[in-house]
């Protein structure tokens, strides 16, 4: 599926919030620039915003790596990268989140933008992103959430009947779209996203609510 919206991906994904992904981009990037981080794991970095955020944000001698399953969404960040070169060097390589092709404790952050929705198993690929940081590493998700309860009619409404219509015109893919809206339904709340997290073996979760608690993001430590 997002093999066959890779070349149109990024047009969508600003569309379809009004830019607001650029703001939330910006909250993970700082919570990751206050932890001072060596290294850097931005998994499901898809076609690399926030890998690239990343990279603009940090000092050069952080080592960064963008990591996805989806090879055509990886093309996409290797020819952005290649027409900006003020970027310090990003990594990006193929790798199932489920099953990591890193060793053990190798990263100091683990950063996952809209990614943890579309693992077939949430609490292997966590227990995954747990073994590759290294002790005292921090786990950052951003993620879409349930928001607060006056705005669900609202919302639910807007993912459910203009996402989709809106989308299907973009990426002629109206079905890739009606997939986002159901997962964004059925994703839990934060309160039973943070308990997920600490039954992977982190500790000190937290969650920060944004845009109404459309999207939060989960802040954890080895």
């Amino acid at each position: 599926m997002f093999a066959r919206i890779a070349g149109r991906y990024d047009l969508a994904n600003h569309l379809l919030s009004g830019g607001v992904d650029h703001w939330w981009r910006r909250h993970l990037v700082r919570a990751v620039h206050d932890v001072r981080p060596g290294s850097v794991l931005d998994l499901a970095t898809g076609s690399g915003d926030v890998a690239f955020a990343l990279s603009d944000a940090l000092p050069a001698h952080v080592r960064l790596t963008g990591m996805d399953f989806c090879q055509p969404m990886l093309d996409e960040a290797v020819k952005k990268q290649a027409a900006c070169l003020r970027r310090i060097a990003i990594e990006f390589r193929q790798g199932d989140g489920m099953a990591l092709p890193l060793p053990d404790s190798c990263v100091d952050a683990v950063t996952i933008s809209f990614g943890l929705r579309n693992m077939a198993d949430r609490h292997k690929s966590l227990t995954e992103m747990r073994r590759v940081l290294r002790p005292g590493g921090t786990l950052l998700v951003l993620e879409f959430s349930q928001p607060c309860w006056w705005f669900r009619p609202i919302y639910f409404a807007y993912l459910k009947l203009i996402l989709p219509l809106i989308a299907g015109l973009v990426t002629g893919d109206r079905s890739a779209y009606e997939y986002l809206g159901g997962s964004i339904e059925q994703f839990p709340a934060r309160p039973v996203l943070a308990d997920e997290i600490s039954r992977a073996g982190f500790r000190t979760v937290s969650a920060r609510p944004l845009t109404g608690g459309i999207v939060a993001i989960h802040q954890a430590r080895c």
